[in-house]
């Protein structure tokens, strides 16, 4: 069993599922359903292609080889931004409004040396840096904060959250992720995973003195069972807690890897991120193995991806 692998290539199939439809609509897709891997379409990329969900994962994956370092994990970030690292076939053709605003700021932030700003992005955002940009790439944090006492993952979560997004609501929704994928990869049970995190979320809330405007925002994810929801109350669009409201939505009502995976893309809009981000959760679920092999085959640089899978988990599990 190799939990990296379980997570990281559940996330890029996923995404790759996602691509070739980005932007269309909820009505489009159930007219015409995506159950497989296509090419050529939005971004008219090859049947496999990953993008810029996949590509920071993977930063941020090799990054955690070198140990937990902000100025690392920035450089590699705007060196896949000026398609240096990570891209599927050499260039960038999906970059966030944010993510890309960023990358100009971590740039500036390296050219001058000042690393120590990097600690305090998370004190300069405000309300608009709440895409979902950070909450697409955050999983690999997972295998570096296993270690780490509990009550320390969201500190640091935010940290590397806020290169991208920098908001507290943005580092919230990534804390949540992790947590989720953490108890997910304890105990295989979804259920009972959602039902810790939700306790440790209102945990969470009172240690840090998040707002009640805040506590607000995440009640269909802490307070309610979200799964009970129609689909017509999930949205599926680029904001941080649409993703998370979704993704948990389709982890939860669908039990298979390629079932969740693919109900993630037929919510249309930000199909890809939508599915990276539940693709994670369901690979840790229920393995690379259920991945099916045809889909597995056709993904980008798939060599590069398994050895990378490789070096995390000998890095960090072995």
């Amino acid at each position: 069993m190799n939990i990296v692998r379980d997570a990281l290539l559940g996330l890029a199939v996923a995404d790759a599922l996602g691509v070739p439809v980005e932007f269309q609509s909820r009505e489009a897709l159930a007219e015409n359903p995506v159950i497989g891997m296509r090419g050529y379409g939005t971004y008219s990329q090859p049947a496999g292609t990953w993008s810029d969900d996949s590509s920071l994962t993977f930063c941020l994956a090799e990054s955690l080889l070198q140990g937990f370092d902000l100025a690392n994990m920035a450089q590699k970030f705007v060196d896949w931004s000026n398609a240096r690292i990570w891209t599927p076939y050499g260039t960038v053709f999906d970059i966030g409004i944010t993510t890309r605003e960023a990358m100009e700021v971590l740039e500036d932030i390296l050219t001058t040396g000042d690393h120590e700003a990097l600690l305090y992005l998370h004190q300069e955002a405000d309300e608009m840096s709440n895409g979902n940009g950070s909450l697409m790439r955050i999983l690999p944090l997972l295998f570096y904060l296993k270690d780490q006492p509990a009550d320390t993952w969201f500190e640091t979560t935010w940290r590397v959250s806020a290169l991208t997004h920098g908001h507290i609501r943005a580092a919230v929704a990534c804390w949540y992720y992790l947590r989720m994928a953490w108890h997910l990869w304890q105990n295989k049970d979804k259920r009972a995973a959602h039902l810790e995190v939700r306790t440790e979320a209102r945990e969470l809330f009172k240690k840090h003195n998040i707002s009640f405007s805040e506590q607000r925002i995440f009640s269909r994810v802490v307070e309610h069972n979200i799964s009970f929801l129609p689909s017509s109350e999930i949205q599926s669009a680029g904001y941080v807690m649409h993703s998370l409201e979704a993704a948990l939505w389709c982890l939860l009502r669908y039990n298979t890897y390629e079932e969740t995976v693919l109900a993630a893309v037929n919510l249309g809009h930000d199909t890809d991120t939508t599915a990276a981000i539940v693709g994670g959760l369901a690979g840790i679920l229920y393995g690379a193995d259920a991945i099916p092999s045809e889909w597995q085959n056709q993904l980008a640089r798939l060599p590069d991806v398994l050895q990378l899978c490789d070096d995390v988990y000998a890095r960090w599990l072995k």
